[in-house]
């Protein structure tokens, strides 16, 4: 990361007066652990207050996470005005955004933190590593890089992040995501507390999750699985539905992974994931992206059409 980014970061903090922060649509770990530990930094280091704000639901088992009191639902904050700096993390595309989008793009200066490759960003200044395995351990390097002050909510909040979006470092493709947790635990971090804390869904969350699991169907030889979370069960979901990505993805023989989720009536959620191949030109083409193994789109169709299109696009993959 350039040392010229770092400093218009530093002036652009410096001179805003009034700051927000904004992840994708249905926070993951990563997306509102890295929002909540942006907005401790700018507090502890710069006196700054940002306001935090989100679309959709955040899952119930992040509810023990440092100041989770401080995201606000986006249509219950105060977006009317043109804020002086907005940071824009973890977000993939702008359709990912959701409610808070207009409130972004009318900033008077935008920031995006970024893991994920994006060709048509949105901000002013982008401080992206696709190599990183989380946003959180984008904003722990540059945290150290600029002698930023870490207190233990900072800390705890960027492992959340690192843990939850590596699967708890199952997902790691290079070390220095390993390296960086290594110095979070030397700081006092516990990933045996916060893997327990992280165990926190409503049973109707859990029994849903495993009979949907139980629904999936099976197509290409059985190399791939594809389960639907309709209307019903969306309200009982809690968050992006990973945990049944991941029982379905330990079938042996299943290389790819679909979920779809009847969000709205002409809305569907679409989440893939694969053992190996790469998935995130089928995300693409559904208008998603994501990165090479785990990736997704949000489709403003039905979830018949949509289940059809997926598959089509899956017709001939090895």
């Amino acid at each position: 990361m350039k040392n010229n980014y770092l400093d218009v970061l530093i002036d652009k903090i410096h001179t805003a007066q009034t700051i927000a922060i904004v992840g994708h649509k249905n926070p993951d770990g990563d997306s509102l652990c890295s929002t909540l530990a942006l907005a401790r930094l700018l507090k502890v280091n710069f006196n700054k207050d940002a306001i935090c704000v989100y679309d959709g639901n955040i899952p119930d088992m992040l509810d023990n996470v440092p100041f989770r009191e401080k995201m606000q639902f986006w249509e219950r904050a105060d977006l009317t005005k043109s804020f002086d700096l907005f940071f824009v993390l973890d977000y993939g595309t702008k359709n990912h955004i959701g409610g808070a989008l207009p409130a972004v793009n009318k900033a008077k200066f935008v920031i995006e933190i970024d893991h994920h490759e994006n060709a048509d960003t949105i901000a002013d200044l982008c401080l992206n590593d696709d190599k990183a395995a989380a946003v959180g351990e984008i904003i722990f390097n540059i945290a150290n890089r600029l002698k930023w002050t870490l207190d233990d909510s900072v800390n705890e909040l960027i492992a959340t992040s690192i843990l939850t979006d590596t699967g708890f470092f199952r997902y790691v493709h290079k070390g220095n995501v390993l390296r960086s947790m290594a110095k979070l635990v030397d700081a006092g971090i516990d990933i045996d507390r916060i893997s327990n804390s992280l165990n926190n869904k409503p049973r109707k969350t859990v029994l849903m999750e495993a009979a949907v699991a139980s629904r999936a169907e099976f197509f290409n030889h059985g190399k791939l699985v594809l389960a639907v979370i309709n209307a019903d069960d969306y309200k009982n979901l809690d968050g992006r539905g990973e945990t049944v990505l991941s029982l379905l993805g330990q079938i042996k023989g299943v290389e790819y992974i679909v979920l779809l989720k009847r969000q709205k009536e002409n809305q569907t959620g679409v989440s893939l994931r694969s053992k190996t191949q790469p998935i995130d030109e089928i995300a693409a083409a559904l208008g998603g992206g994501g990165h090479k193994c785990a990736a997704g789109a949000v489709v403003q169709d039905s979830l018949e059409n949509v289940q059809k299109k997926v598959l089509g696009l899956f017709r001939g993959i090895k």
